[in-house]
This record gives structure tokens, C-alpha cells and sequence, in this order.
């Protein structure tokens, strides 16, 4: 006689930059059966505490997340690392009679939890010089035309100054003879062994958020951000602003200002920028996203709004 097995419950709470995430999570873990997960692509990278918003160690201490601090500023961290990671860890919560909460703004990493990931080739050194030379002497709009010949798929959604994906399509086209399009739309979708519950922290009112980004880009600053960047490029000698950690936001902007490439003034503007159009692209993700139970991030009461969703979901 066949016997059906529920599947047990895990969380998603997802959210822009500034939106609440961390705090709410904290609160959770105080009074609810959860594990925090982290999923942030910036909270991965030691000694960067400050520009990304990192929880202080007291936080830490009372809600310990996994997958924070993992690597170096020199080494990278892929959404294919993050998924097996997350799984593994989500099998351990479980056997403890937890629930996994993954928690977070890095919108690629929950996809690629919830989805599975698309069998990409890996990067290929020598093709990746080649489209540098040509970008040198063609520049990356130009680039973005031969991408836009070969897959328009994939170049309708890309910016033509995204000089890093832009190579990426064309370096896949080159090693493959088939577009990147087609490549994921083959994806093999591996569905999540958990009955999952999606929450979605969504501003009302997007002037309210973009001004608690400036408060908290001020915070930074006031906490010595700029300090952070000097040690770590005293820290790490290789440092250098193509690496994933140097495209986290604050970071390149902090980097052209120590380089006397900016005063500081503009420097500030185009870090809260760059945080704002963060926000933007993790909310466009967001709304894209199917299944999502969508709270308003600026309400007072939002952690008990999230709390009686997560309690709804344990009880399943």
C-alpha cells in the first residue's frame, strides 16, 4: 500500500536592499522553530562587513546565519555553490525538527534554488581574451550588435554597456555554436524537496525606501566605511575591481574614490545610486516571480505579519 509523505516546509523571505529583511529574521528565530540561511551574495565575502550591511557580531551571536563569511575578496562564489550548499544545509535543518528560513536579496540565488540551474559550459580563458581585444578595439555596444546577430534573445534583455554578461553570451555562442537562449530554455527544472512559502517584502512607497538607502549608505560612512576599503586592499594586494566582491555595491565606488577619481561628494551619490538601482532590479525580479505572498516592508507591524505567515507554513 503506497503512502504519500508531505514534504516539509521551508521559507523564503526576500526582499530589496533596506527593506527590512534581516531584522524580521532576527525577530523569527527569537521565538520561532527556524534556521537562518543567508542568501546574499555580498554577505559570502570575509572582512567586507561594513559596505554590505552585514549583521554585527552581537546580531550574529543571537541569530546565527549560515553561509556568511565563507570565502576570500580574491575568490568567487557561484549559484551553483550557493544551491548545493543551501540544500545540503536545508537537509541538516530539517533532521534537527527545524525549519529552514533563507533570507536575503540575491534574487539569482533563490531562482536558482527553486528552479535548478541551466548546463552552462564553463568559462573558456582564451575565447574570454579574445572578446576583450575586440571590445578594446570595437567597444561593448558593438560587441552587444554581434550578440544581437547571433541571439537576440538574450541581447534583448541585456544593457549594451553589460560588458561582463555580454561576454558571457558571446563566449557561450563561441564554445557551443548554439545561443545562450537555447541553452536555458533546455534547463532542467529540479523541483525543491519542501513544501516552500515565498514572502516578498515590497515598499509601498519607493521614496520611502530609496531614503532609507541614502540613511543607511550615511550609516556606512559614518562607521568608516572607507576605512573597510583601505584594509582590505592593505589585506589583499590582488585585489582588483573585476572581481565579484569589488561589483558588490559601495565597493567600486569607494575603490574610484581612494583613487582620486571622484570627491567625495559624488562618491556618496553614486554609492546610494547604485544601491537604488539594486533595489530596483531585486524588486523587478520579485514581481516576476510566481507564488509570492507580497507585505508591505514599511508597515509597523511587519514582523508579526511575517511571523503569522511563517507560523501558517510550519503548521502546514
Amino acid at each position: 500500500m503506497s503512502q504519500t509523505f508531505k514534504q516539509p516546509p521551508a521559507i523564503f523571505l526576500m526582499g530589496p536592499t533596506a527593506s527590512g529583511k534581516t531584522g524580521a529574521a532576527v525577530e523569527l528565530f527569537q521565538s520561532l522553530p527556524v534556521e537562518l540561511i543567508s542568501v546574499d551574495s555580498a554577505l559570502v565575502f570575509r572582512d567586507m562587513d561594513i559596505g554590505t550591511a552585514k549583521p554585527d557580531a552581537e546580531t550574529l551571536a543571537r541569530a546565527p546565519h549560515h553561509l556568511i563569511d565563507l570565502i576570500s575578496p580574491l575568490e568567487a562564489y557561484s549559484a551553483a555553490q550557493f544551491r548545493a550548499d543551501a540544500l545540503q544545509l536545508m537537509a541538516e535543518i530539517t533532521a534537527r525538527g527545524k525549519v529552514p528560513l533563507l533570507v536575503g536579496g540575491t534574487m539569482l540565488y533563490f531562482k536558482a534554488l527553486e528552479s535548478g540551474l541551466s548546463d552552462l559550459p564553463e568559462a573558456d580563458p582564451a575565447i574570454r581574451v579574445e572578446l576583450d581585444a575586440e571590445a578594446a578595439e570595437q567597444g561593448w555596444p558593438a560587441m552587444h550588435a554581434k550578440l544581437a546577430e547571433v541571439d537576440p534573445i538574450t541581447a534583448a534583455r541585456l544593457q549594451p554597456g553589460d560588458s561582463q554578461r555580454v561576454q558571457r553570451a558571446l563566449e557561450i555562442w563561441r564554445l557551443t555554436g548554439e545561443p545562450m537562449s537555447t541553452h536555458l530554455a533546455r534547463q532542467t527544472s529540479e523541483p525543491l524537496p519542501y513544501q516552500l512559502t515565498k514572502l516578498a517584502l515590497i515598499p509601498s512607497d519607493r521614496a520611502v525606501l530609496h531614503q532609507r538607502i541614502a540613511d543607511r549608505f550615511d550609516q556606512m560612512l559614518d562607521q568608516n566605511f572607507l576605512g573597510e576599503m583601505r584594509r582590505l586592499q592593505a589585506t589583499y594586494p590582488g585585489l582588483h575591481l573585476d572581481l565579484p566582491s569589488m561589483r558588490c555595491v559601495g565597493y567600486r565606488q569607494a575603490w574610484e574614490h581612494l583613487a582620486g577619481e571622484t570627491n567625495y561628494a559624488t562618491f556618496r551619490d553614486k554609492g546610494i545610486f547604485a544601491t537604488r538601482q539594486l533595489a530596483k532590479r531585486q524588486m523587478t525580479w520579485l514581481r516576476a516571480m510566481s507564488d509570492t505572498i507580497v507585505l508591505d516592508c514599511l508597515v509597523p507591524d511587519l514582523v508579526k505579519q511575517v511571523a503569522q505567515h511563517v507560523k501558517q507554513a510550519i503548521s502546514l
